[in-house]
């Protein structure tokens, strides 16, 4: 992705539709240089062409939501590779950040393990990877490509990992970490009790928001991985419940 592609999708992210003539008085190129660039984010699933422009979809596909403040996510991405060491087995739990993560992590080390629940983890990075990647059985859920239920939970139990990371959608000091899908929650505890270190990939939108299912409260973590725009009165929060906070300088 090139850094019009990048700035495109943050033009995207704040308006959430935009029209092709906007981005090319913005960007100062042709509008058939802006069409072809949309056609191009298209086709890796960033965005939606639509009549005149673009848009994001409201939607849980990994794909799209990836697009969502891309610089940011993936500046999140980058900064847990450095926690991955080269050779151990690792749990990547969805979501577009740990999408991205996957990425980072099958191009920086290289004989790593990677467990996932998630089918288009799996898939992205399925030819890339020189080390295993272990899809987890279960009940597939279409939009978001998770693999749920009892069976994931069988698999996981013949199986041991060094360090998880988790993605979440919500974070309130009453509620602690919670996600919209109740039967991803029911896994993702269980990974978390599971798991020697816990790492949560989130941008700072979701601190402040309270969804339906909770994964664990922030003493159950060891690593919050974040950008710059966290509000302050998270930091004492998480200072007390032990957690290490991690926020990477932008690029």
């Amino acid at each position: 992705m090139n850094t019009r592609h990048k700035k495109i999708l943050n033009i995207l992210s704040d308006r959430r539709k935009v029209a092709v003539n906007t981005l090319s008085e913005k960007l100062d190129v042709s509008q058939a240089t802006i069409r072809q660039d949309l056609t191009l984010l298209e086709s890796k699933g960033f965005l939606r062409r639509v009549h005149g422009g673009a848009v994001f979809d409201e939607t849980d596909d990994i794909s799209h939501r990836m697009g969502v403040n891309y610089e940011k996510k993936l500046i999140i991405a980058k900064a847990a590779v450095k926690y991955v060491d080269e050779g151990e087995t690792i749990y990547i739990e969805s979501g577009s950040i740990n999408a991205l993560f996957a990425k980072e992590v099958v191009k920086e080390k290289k004989t790593t393990t990677i467990i996932t629940s998630n089918a288009f983890i799996a898939r992205q990075i399925g030819k890339e990877a020189e080390g295993r990647v272990i899809l987890l059985g279960g009940i597939y859920q279409p939009e978001s490509e998770c693999l749920v239920g009892t069976l994931v939970r069988e698999c996981l139990n013949i199986l041991n990992f060094s360090k998880a990371f988790i993605g979440v959608d919500g974070f309130s000091e009453t509620t602690g970490f919670t996600g919209r899908d109740m039967m991803r929650a029911e896994i993702n505890s269980e990974i978390i009790q599971r798991s020697p270190q816990t790492f949560i990939l989130t941008d700072s939108s979701k601190f402040g928001q309270i969804t339906l299912a909770k994964y664990c409260d922030a003493k159950d973590i060891n690593y919050l991985i974040t950008d710059n725009n966290l509000p302050k009165e998270y930091f004492k929060i998480f200072k007390k419940a032990g957690v290490e906070i991690i926020i990477p300088e932008s690029e």
